[in-house]
């Protein structure tokens, strides 16, 4: 009897055991049924999702070439290496000999030895034998939960592929990137600028040409397996980068390389703060250099906080603003070069004294030779009936206060106020290059409208642009702009040949005609008082058949302070190199000169 009541309670217990396993067993049909007929799509989605990834193909930054196609900035090749600590934390190396080793066809050592830890300790002692890292620090910084860090940027493709012989799949990975790489050292480095972190222009030429340097990034969407590598056939989407387009400058490598070397070395012999130079191609308003004594290295920080002297640097020009008068005084008829002045040492007009640089009796001048002599008393006497209106026009007809159309980060325009705006003595010492400011870009193209008869061409650096199918799009030439009339450039030419001619002993090219104006400004030191400098030289050869204006800038040169003295013969050397390497004809004899005296 106990033994039949004991049966019926085990009987029970299977009943309501077996009841409870079939409850379960028939949630587990539902769930599979709802599973497989309600969000079995949505459960596959999702998977899916999990396992697709997105990633983005860099597009490459255009090149910026010379004038001949030599290479002064390119985006080169390299890789971000990437961790996923949260991986990385179940890493166990894989022991050389081992029947593991042979089935995954690698092995994990250092120096023929077992790495002998895991995680991220063992990692680190892997990449340690690549990269040049703390093994310790690094380990503390795979050490996490996180799936992504930055390992080290900017590895060459060598040191990618000795990443990938480590066999980190799924760990660690590499990211393409490119880095910027500049082939110029010091040449038109502040010029050139730099870019910032994300590969965009931060300073420089980079800067104003960003927009067309730039490409546009691409990306594929693919699945990827647990080691982070494309599953075959699933690539979804894709879009291909379109590279940014090359840009060729109208410098010459070559011909800056020798003005930096002239200048620099001026810069030493004359023991001065600083110098400039510019190039300019007088038929085409090209600059073929446009350099500097600052010592700066494109792509360098200081290249990314510093802007080009060369464009930056303003200064009064001194006496070669006399061009600029004596162009407006023929220009409206007030005056012929030939025309006869006596010119004494000093002149009171107004209540305002005014005198030229050195002692002098009272002189027989035209007005070529007030030019030739640089005389600021000659050039207010004949600008007697030269209104102030008159004195503006021309100035900013020649470029004075205006850009230049470059729109080179950091450029300035100078300075010059309104003619209202003129007290009594500023509006005579601008007939003689004082009472405003310009760069040597300005200054170099005011005398190329010389030396192109007339016409103010505007000013370019920029040649051509190729875009990533290899199409050539041409800078357009603009048809300039008439300033003066041709004969009125050609009898401002033909005076300043006679100015060269006063400096032939220090800065002649033999063989060519020259056609110059030097200047000298007292201009405010560190103190704010009139405590330094500027010597300047600009220059047209040949001048019987002009195709370069040369444009030499010195700062407080401690010996020879005057701007024929001390950039003149900078003028000559960079002169005598153009005519070499373009092979210039040499010059006719000059049988033409404009008397200066009488």
């Amino acid at each position: 009897m106990i033994a039949f009541a004991r049966r019926n309670r085990f009987a029970a217990k299977c009943i309501a055991v077996g009841a409870a396993l079939a409850v379960v067993a028939a949630a587990c049909l539902i769930q599979l049924a709802g599973v497989q007929l309600l969000t079995g799509q949505a459960t596959a989605q999702a998977a899916t999702r999990s396992r697709t990834y997105t990633r983005t193909v860099s597009a490459q930054r255009g090149r910026i070439l010379d004038t001949n196609g030599n290479v002064l900035a390119q985006s080169v090749e390299r890789y971000d290496v990437i961790g996923d600590p949260l991986t990385i934390s179940t890493f166990e190396p894989v022991d050389c000999g081992t029947t593991e080793a042979k089935t995954l066809g690698y092995c994990h050592a250092i120096d023929d030895q077992p790495v002998g830890v895991t995680g991220a300790a063992a990692v680190a002692r892997l990449l340690a034998t690549v990269l040049d890292v703390n093994t310790m620090e690094l380990g503390a910084q795979l050490d996490g939960t996180n799936r992504y860090t930055v390992i080290a940027r900017d590895v060459t493709p060598e040191v990618k592929r000795r990443i990938d012989d480590l066999h980190l799949g799924g760990v660690v990975y590499c990211e393409l990137t490119s880095e910027r790489v500049y082939s110029t050292d010091n040449l038109i480095g502040a010029l050139l600028g730099g870019v910032d972190d994300e590969g965009a222009g931060a300073s420089g030429l980079e800067q104003s040409l960003n927009d067309t340097l730039t490409g546009t990034d691409g990306y594929v969407t693919y699945q990827q397996g647990n080691g982070g590598e494309v599953i075959p056939g699933t690539v979804t989407d894709s879009q291909d980068a379109v590279n940014g387009s090359d840009v060729t400058l109208t410098i010459d490598r070559d011909v800056d390389w020798y003005v930096k070397q002239v200048i620099q070395d001026g810069l030493e012999e004359l023991k001065a703060s600083w110098a400039i130079a510019v190039v300019q191609d007088v038929r085409t308003g090209e600059i073929i250099a446009l350099e500097d004594t600052d010592d700066i290295e494109a792509g360098t920080d200081a290249a990314k906080m510093t802007v080009s002297r060369a464009v930056s640097e303003t200064f009064e020009p001194g006496s070669i603003g006399k061009v600029i008068t004596m162009a407006g005084l023929l220009q409206t008829g007030l005056h012929q070069a030939t025309d006869q002045f006596t010119v004494p040492y000093s002149i009171n007009k107004d209540g305002q004294e005014f005198h030229d640089a050195t002692q002098h009796g009272s002189e027989h001048w035209t007005l070529a030779g007030i030019l030739q002599n640089s005389s600021n008393v000659g050039m207010v006497m004949a600008a007697e009936n030269y209104t102030n209106e008159q004195r503006y026009e021309f100035l900013t007809k020649f470029g004075v206060g205006q850009p230049t159309g470059l729109n080179l980060p950091g450029e300035t325009n100078g300075l010059l106020s309104a003619a209202e705006n003129w007290d009594g003595r500023t509006k005579d010492t601008v007939l003689f290059g004082q009472g405003y400011t310009v760069n040597a870009l300005q200054l170099t193209n005011i005398v190329a409208t010389i030396a192109n008869r007339g016409v103010r061409q505007e000013q370019s650096l920029v040649k051509s642009t190729t875009d990533p199918d290899g199409h050539v799009t041409e800078t357009e030439e603009g048809d300039g702009e008439r300033v003066v009339d041709e004969d009125v450039a050609a009898d401002v030419l033909n005076a300043m040949e006679s100015v060269a001619e006063e400096y032939a002993n220090v800065a002649s090219v033999d063989g060519y005609r020259v056609a110059s104006k030097t200047g000298t400004a007292e201009v405010a030191g560190a103190d704010g008082s009139l405590t330094s400098i500027v010597c300047d030289w600009s220059g047209i050869i040949p001048a019987d058949n002009p195709r370069f204006v040369v444009t030499v800038v010195v700062k407080d040169p401690q010996s020879a302070r005057y701007g024929g003295l001390s950039a003149g013969p900078l003028f000559a050397k960079i002169g005598e190199f153009l005519m070499q390497k373009y092979e210039v004809p040499t010059s006719s004899p000059r049988t033409d000169a404009i008397p200066v005296d009488w």
